[in-house]
């Protein structure tokens, strides 16, 4: 069992920057596929980026250039760093993780694919 506990959020103004942080259990953590995803008031829950083993990424385009995701394996740790934030950032945020190294490009985008989830962590950005 992998357990995994999301930690950071919180409330910030527009063009400001948090960093959550994931933590995971497990021995093999150097082999997972890490993403977060989000979800909005509404709205179904979408995929952000995601970090391979081999710290290979792949972020949605709304993110691109002001998230960055990144791992520590010693520590067990994912980061996203999320800088000149908008409003409709505003969402929870869920770290995912897929112990298997065995996947396609598209299914490392697809929430299916992953079989571990943290609890989310509230993001608010204020305009």
């Amino acid at each position: 069992q992998v357990q995994v506990v999301e930690s950071g959020g919180g409330v910030v103004q527009a063009g400001g920057s948090l960093r959550l942080s994931c933590s995971v259990s497990g021995n093999t953590f150097g082999r997972y596929l890490m993403a977060w995803f989000r979800q909005a008031p509404g709205k179904e829950r979408e995929f952000v980026v995601r970090i391979a083993w081999d710290y290979t990424t792949d972020y949605t385009d709304s993110v691109k250039g002001r998230f960055t995701i990144s791992r520590d394996n010693p520590k067990n740790t994912v980061y996203l760093q999320m800088n000149s934030l908008k409003p409709e950032d505003t969402a929870v945020y869920f770290c995912a993780v897929r112990p298997s190294p065995s996947y396609t490009k598209a299914e490392s985008m697809a929430e299916a694919t992953y079989g571990y989830w943290g609890q989310g962590t509230q993001v608010t950005v204020s305009s």
